[in-house]
């Protein structure tokens, strides 16, 4: 533990999570944004579905632990809605199934402190002809069509548990160009991708009524020692400026 105690931001799921602290990733520009405010914690699993998530929620999130983390951002979906392998092995999930394993998920992150956020993210969209020329017979049956109604219903869940929700699948289709700016691979998020998603959580916690808040600009600023040099600005001023500079387009800037 190294001190001093500071909010713990937890970032769980599958490997659009793993992934997001490499190639100007959604995962490292949050850690930025908040490195003198809270501890952005990553907890990403490629390859899981939301049946493997539940097996070890007890272990990644203890009811017991001293410290609760005050926002997790949650994203499984996209392995769930795989198509059933031959073998009946594989990661598919049903919908009904993850549904109900996400809303046990959600359910027992809210239940950790009167003080613990969630946000879901939806399962995106994907580049099927990319996933194809990338990965071959590797990776079969990935199909926008298939994964939509994941999707649709995790945002009917959010309302239905009070758990906040990001819709990638529509905003990353807002995107100009989107099939062919957005994916590495087809499934996994460029920068500019990444950049999406950092807009839109840090929207969501914006306008979240929590309180406390967990916006960035609301948080203190660990150890605001300065050197009080007239006319000049502070260090938590630059500190300030520095996040509002971020590599985020325009729109995000002065989020």
């Amino acid at each position: 533990m190294v001190g001093p105690g500071r909010p713990q931001i937890v970032l769980f799921g599958s490997s659009i999570v793993q992934y997001s602290f490499s190639n100007g990733g959604w995962g490292a520009t949050l850690a930025d944004v908040y490195s003198r405010t809270a501890d952005v914690i990553l907890r990403g699993y490629g390859g899981w579905n939301s049946r493997f998530a539940l097996k070890v929620l007890d272990q990644v999130f203890p009811k017991d632990a001293v410290v609760q983390p005050s926002l997790v951002i949650v994203y499984f979906g996209g392995n769930d809605s795989m198509p059933p392998h031959p073998s009946g092995k594989g990661a598919h999930v049903s919908l009904s199934e993850f549904i109900d394993n996400m809303r046990k998920i959600g359910e027992h992150l809210l239940s950790l402190s009167d003080k613990t956020r969630v946000i879901f993210l939806s399962p995106p969209p994907m580049n099927e002809r990319q996933i194809q020329l990338v990965f071959g017979d590797a990776i079969k049956g990935r199909r926008n069509e298939v994964c939509r109604p994941y999707a649709e219903a995790l945002l009917t869940l959010c309302n239905e548990i009070n758990v906040k929700c990001v819709d990638l699948w529509n905003v990353i289709q807002q995107q100009d160009d989107w099939l062919n700016t957005c994916f590495t691979d087809g499934i996994h998020f460029t920068a500019k991708a990444s950049e999406v998603v950092v807009k839109e959580v840090l929207k969501v916690v914006r306008e979240a009524e929590w309180k406390p808040s967990l916006y960035w600009k609301s948080l203190p600023i660990e150890f605001p020692f300065d050197y009080g040099i007239p006319n000049s600005l502070s260090l938590a001023e630059l500190e300030l400026f520095r996040n509002e500079q971020l590599e985020l387009p325009p729109s995000t800037a002065l989020l």
